[in-house]
């Protein structure tokens, strides 16, 4: 508005000491999964801006808002003005500075440079000699000032998945079209300009509810509250709340119903909506004779619907829509003919497409998949069928049948037919349903409980949060179809670089991992990549991936991963119990203490290494006292701790190691083991060796970190 007072960095005079800062970026409506990552970005970008500029307090506050229309953060509590400081500025040698006393011109320039008087200057004494320096205050700038030049630059710098260019020749790119900035600190416009809008105080409303019709905003604080008349939430976690309260009270008008929690689909909408509402409609209930896989996939994917079941979980002949405005009873009534309608077209098309579908067996189908590419440099489904069940095969050899209880006909039946429904009309049109489909098609033609279960649970797990497949077929068949993918693609040179990963290979990888992980197979990461020819370099990918799991998914300290994939980085499950217990162990000071005794055993042992020191052995060597002492204990806990491990009691082993704590102090206290004498320099090499790899098979203790 042109009646508001803007701030320029003249002014700081006049500024309070602490305000509040508010920016919002006004804008085309946003795709609802990009609106989430921007917002923690934005937030961050300004925080990090306010924290380098020395605008932030210990008490500041930084707050950040998103709708469909505005990404915005409010800082509350900021500094305006930054403050002063006091640096040491170094200029010339003292000698080139002063001759005989008088100054010279370098002396009289670096003065100048500095802002002091000639007199100011100083004599500072350093490791090369004496300089000259001067103590140098220099005056904060105005946040105003800083804002408008850097705050722009940082918002524009926001990652998008797709920017565009909607300005004729102007090189800005943003996910849509900026159309309005607002920034202020507290009543007052910061000056600022992004993508050739000028920043004011006036936001906008709902769309349909309010208008284009500009929303003034009093101070920066009041922005949530000011929004909301204008029927905007702009806060994401009350917008979540309306939302549930609004589903709740819906589904209540149905005896003994509840709505089915999607927490997904519950963000999702969440980013579709400035103001939710919800209605409930109904649908024929002919329909639910249609597996419920495929109701709840076209009401949540394809119309962003709810499900309604009972207090048994079995699905009714309800739907919720969130709606992104608030309409009268007539409204609603028109609105909910107009989505039931909608609904009911999608419920018809799913039953043609199932009908359909099931006058072609899924053995049948399996020839057509010559036809569908899988890769284009790679060739089909027909050919990856193929080559997944050489995998499976492989697999399957590896895994006692009758210890698992698996069916390797039915194993082998799964993976023939694995592929064959992308081949279905009903996957053409709903290409979320991919396996879930074939299994309900395998079950519907009598192909076997066993294989139907593997060929729907095949594409388990998508995420850290899903479950494994839950029969050993569904595991071994996703293992090969996985690994097959994987080693496949590195073999056309498409591996994973960077950021970048368009076949979603280290998703697969992860999965491979949990599976592993979460299942009782007998299998470790190079079995399964050899299973499907892979190489080292596969290998490697997957202990990366084992990595990732050990520390993003089950959460272990990064010391602590590194320490136990030193030792060994193939059997999965064996790599978490030793986590486990080394996360537990660490926790004692006698372990923290042979820990540090390790990593100087190993760093005597590179030291002696790299001057060409004879590692000799101590077995037989007329010894020191407290080296014999060394030598013997080790020798008496070496087998212990062996069976220990054996029986993966991991806990107990790590305490037998922990018992060397005052063994392995007394030798360093009282040996040199870098001795002058070469023979004796060499056995105390090959005594602290032995020791090192006689307990380094649980983990690498010298990666733990301690003090």
């Amino acid at each position: 508005m042109d009646g508001a007072p803007r701030l320029d960095a003249g002014t700081r005079e006049s500024l309070e000491i602490m305000a509040d800062f508010l920016l919002e970026i006004g804008l085309e409506e946003v795709p609802a999964r990009m609106i989430a990552g921007a917002e923690t970005e934005l937030g961050r970008r300004v925080s990090e801006l306010l924290t380098r500029e020395r605008l932030l307090a210990p008490a500041s506050k930084v707050t950040t808002f998103s709708t469909p229309r505005r990404l915005a953060v409010l800082a509350e509590g900021m500094a305006t003005v930054q403050a002063d400081t006091e640096e040491q500025m170094t200029g010339p040698s003292w000698k080139v500075a002063f001759k005989d006393g008088a100054p010279t011109p370098a002396a009289e320039a670096f003065a100048k440079k500095a802002g002091v008087p000639v007199s100011g200057l100083e004599k500072t004494t350093t490791a090369k000699g004496e300089y000259v320096s001067a103590k140098v205050k220099r005056g904060g700038k105005a946040a105003t000032e800083i804002l408008a030049n850097e705050l722009p630059k940082e918002v524009l710098a926001i990652y998008w998945a797709k920017n565009m260019y909607w300005r004729a020749g102007k090189p800005e790119r943003f996910v849509r079209p900026v159309r309005w900035v607002v920034a202020m600190l507290d009543a007052a416009v910061v000056p600022l300009e992004i993508a050739g809008i000028r920043a004011g105080n006036a936001s906008r409303g709902h769309r349909v509810l309010n208008g284009e019709h500009a929303v003034v905003l009093p101070n920066a604080k009041a922005y949530a509250d000011t929004l909301r008349k204008a029927s905007v939430v702009v806060d994401v976690a009350e917008r979540r709340q309306k939302i549930r309260k609004a589903l709740d009270a819906a589904t209540r008008t149905v005896a003994g119903a509840r709505w089915r929690e999607d927490e997904p689909l519950v963000e999702t909408v969440v980013h579709l909506t400035e103001w939710p509402s919800v209605i409930l409609g109904e649908f024929d209930r002919e329909y639910l004779a249609l597996p419920e896989e495929v109701l709840v996939t076209v009401m949540r994917d394809h119309q962003k619907y709810f499900a309604v079941e009972d207090a048994d979980g079995k699905l009714g002949p309800y739907f919720l829509a969130v709606l992104n405005t608030q309409a009268d009873e007539e409204g609603q009534a028109i609105i909910r003919h107009g989505n039931a309608r909608v609904l009911r077209a999608r419920f018809k098309d799913a039953r043609f497409f199932w009908d359909f579908d099931q006058k072609l067996p899924l053995a049948e189908r399996v020839e057509s998949l010559k036809h569908v590419t899988f890769q284009k440099e790679l060739g089909t489904y027909h050919w990856k069928t193929e080559e997944n069940l050489h995998a499976a095969r492989e697999l399957a050899a590896t895994v006692p049948g009758a210890e698992f209880a698996f069916d390797e006909a039915a194993l082998m039946k799964a993976v023939w037919l694995a592929k064959a429904d992308l081949t279905t009309e009903l996957v053409k049109e709903f290409t979320e349903l991919q396996g879930i489909v074939g299994g309900l098609y395998a079950r519907a033609q009598g192909l076997g409980e066993r294989v139907a279960v593997a060929i729907y649970d095949q594409y388990l797990p998508a995420g850290a949060e899903d479950p494994i497949p839950v029969s050993v077929e569904g595991q071994l068949l996703g293992l090969a179809d996985r690994i097959q993918t994987i080693k496949a693609m590195f073999g056309i040179g498409l591996e994973p670089t960077g950021s970048k990963d368009p076949f979603a290979l280290r998703r697969a990888a992860n999965a491979i991992v949990k599976i592993l992980a979460e299942s009782g197979l007998p299998l470790t990461l190079s079995a399964v990549a050899l299973a499907a020819k892979g190489d080292a370099k596969v290998v490697a990918f997957l202990r990366e991936r084992l990595n990732f799991y050990l520390k993003d998914v089950r959460g272990f300290s990064y010391d602590v991963v590194n320490a136990v994939l030193a030792a060994d980085a193939d059997d999965v499950r064996d790599a978490i119990a030793r986590a486990e217990a080394l996360t537990a162990a660490r926790k004692s000071a006698d372990f923290e203490a042979i820990s540090a005794a390790f990593k100087r055993i190993k760093n005597i042992l590179r030291q002696a290494e790299e001057k060409g020191f004879e590692v000799g052995s101590a077995k037989g060597a007329k010894l020191a006292p407290e080296a014999q002492t060394l030598f013997d204990a080790a020798a008496a806990l070496a087998p212990q701790v062996a069976k220990l491990r054996q029986h993966r009691a991991y806990a107990e082993a790590l305490g037998s190691i922990a018992t060397l704590r005052p063994t392995v102090d007394a030798f360093f206290d009282k040996v040199m083991v870098l001795d002058p004498d070469p023979v004796v320099r060499g056995t105390h090499l090959g005594l602290i060796d032995g020791v090192l790899r006689g307990f380094s098979g649980i983990a690498d203790f010298s990666e733990i970190v301690t003090g």
